[in-house]
């Protein structure tokens, strides 16, 4: 996230002056202008973050609907009859997300280390500079709390990991 984020800094603010450099926090605009400086400050960020686990998930997707898409229920459907993109969307897509579903809960507290990194690039005021000041400050409580919230949200996104897994996967069954 570093390098893409200085590349889009470099492409998009200084060379083309498309985007603003740094994040500013006190938008005073009022209305659709206000609405629409907002988003154009997000933007690079957002897109930064997006990047770095697009790729990689696009992959995984990829790989695993190549090996699923050869299975014998996936031949079995195409012999009923049934359309490709019926056989793809509720056949063969349905279970090849199944591992690309642990692949992202997996992956979250890399998204989570990215944000740091990015809201330090580009200015952003939130937890992942709020960690940085508490470890340059030596906040032990602040640095515990966030620690605690990101810990939190990993647990909370393997549990969506869980129930997602239920709702893909007809053999699973939650009591």
């Amino acid at each position: 996230t570093f390098f893409t984020g200085l590349l889009l800094i470099l492409i998009f603010s200084v060379k083309l002056g498309w985007f603003p450099m740094i994040y500013r926090a006190t938008i005073d605009e009022p209305g659709l202008r206000g609405l629409w400086l907002k988003i154009e400050q997000a933007i690079m960020p957002i897109t930064v973050l997006a990047l770095f686990e697009t790729a990689a998930l696009t992959r995984y997707t990829r790989a695993s609907m190549l090996e699923t898409i050869h299975q014998d229920y996936v031949r079995t459907a195409r012999a009923k009859g049934l359309g490709e993109l019926t056989v793809i969307s509720r056949h063969a897509l349905r279970n090849a997300l199944i591992p690309v579903v642990t692949i992202i809960a997996l992956s979250m507290p890399g998204i989570f280390t990215g944000a740091v990194i990015t809201e330090q690039i580009f200015r952003v005021p939130g937890m992942g500079s709020l960690l940085i000041t508490a470890i340059n400050d030596n906040d032990t409580p602040v640095i515990m709390a966030i620690t605690i919230i990101f810990s939190a949200l990993v647990v909370l996104f393997n549990l969506i990991a869980d129930v997602l897994y239920g709702v893909l996967d007809p053999r699973i069954k939650y009591e």
